[in-house]
């Protein structure tokens, strides 16, 4: 049985071996030097940790580090470890989002810091509005109620409603750095805080002692990882979707949310990954929720069938749903 120390000292290897990949390449010839470094039981965790150090050169991590973008880069989980483990709290609620919360509250959702179409229409590229840095994560009720908000509003907003919260998403406090001209240099300024972050809690799984406070972290290496059906597959899907979020927008109604996570309301699990979603409906209070399904699984149709949605296979067809029962002669139902 591991102590304390020796857990630490495993989840500070285990996750330094995906964040530089280390059994991604010619994995038999690494897998056998690191099986021969702990062919002796005593002191075997620090040879390991040695050798990935050997490997590097350092393990300290920079905000360079930090620089990609979307859900498969190798940062991205170490994103999601932070939130849980370094007291992050939910902007709305302001509640620590750590593996203790249960029911609705205890599943987050992945959000944009900067909306998705906001960026679009300001011309960034695929690449900087899916940086690992505009990613945070809240509980699916707040990221309802944030959606595509600008950032220069709503984070002003729960700075005075709920102080520390902000930060404690290593958003940077400087105010100009909110504003859409600015994004490139809020990228910047949070990889910053990020690496600061990141090293800070690397450091206490390597440096702790028995008396020492440590954050408890539930083993990785036994949670089970399901997969989320849907997403976006290709660019060309993705031009797909923002040009229907740039039809929609043209008759007053608002754009849906790409990428929408569809959780579970009782118990915040993740079913489906939508590509386009209006959760609220097109018309809040009116209309159903609505999202655009394209070349999606059979379980991504039945997910949100059970969450009450109606859903569209093309974008053709949401265009003559919209067209038909929410718009009369080309202007809103009322």
């Amino acid at each position: 049985m591991l102590d304390i120390k020796e857990t630490n000292k495993l989840l500070y290897w285990y996750i330094h071996t995906f964040l530089w990949g280390r059994y991604a390449g010619s994995t038999e010839s690494i897998l056998n030097q690191d099986l021969a470094l702990i062919e002796g039981a005593d002191g075997a965790l620090d040879r390991l940790i040695n050798q990935l150090r050997q490997h590097r050169g350092d393990l300290k991590l920079n905000s360079d580090d930090f620089k990609g973008w979307s859900k498969s880069a190798r940062f991205y989980p170490l994103l999601y470890m932070l939130t849980r483990v370094c007291h992050a709290k939910d902007w709305e609620m302001g509640i620590e989002l750590s593996n203790a919360l249960l029911g609705k509250t205890s599943g987050l959702q992945l959000h944009h810091i900067f909306p998705k179409s906001l960026l679009y229409e300001h011309g960034y590229s695929r690449s900087d509005v899916n940086a690992i840095a505009n990613f945070t994560f809240l509980t699916q009720e707040t990221n309802l109620i944030v959606s595509n908000k600008n950032p220069e509003e709503y984070l002003a907003m729960y700075v005075d409603k709920n102080p520390g919260v902000t930060e404690s998403h290593w958003i940077p406090m400087d105010r100009n750095l909110w504003k859409i001209e600015n994004y490139l240099d809020f990228l910047a300024a949070r990889r910053e805080l990020l690496a600061k972050a990141a090293n800070d809690f690397l450091n206490t799984l390597i440096m702790v002692t028995e008396k020492e406070e440590v954050f408890e972290i539930p083993s990785v290496l036994y949670r089970e990882i399901t997969e989320i059906p849907g997403g976006i597959a290709s660019e060309e899907e993705e031009a797909l979707i923002l040009e229907i979020n740039s039809w929609i927008k043209l008759y007053g109604l608002p754009q849906g949310d790409v990428e929408y996570e569809l959780a579970d309301p009782d118990t915040g699990e993740a079913l489906a990954i939508l590509d386009l979603a209006w959760p609220n409906g097109l018309q809040e209070g009116y209309s159903q929720p609505v999202a655009l399904l394209i070349d999606e699984e059979e379980s991504t149709e039945e997910a949100v069938n059970r969450m009450g949605y109606r859903h569209f296979k093309d974008p053709e067809s949401f265009k003559e749903y919209v067209k038909r029962e929410i718009l009369v002669n080309g202007e809103l139902v009322a």
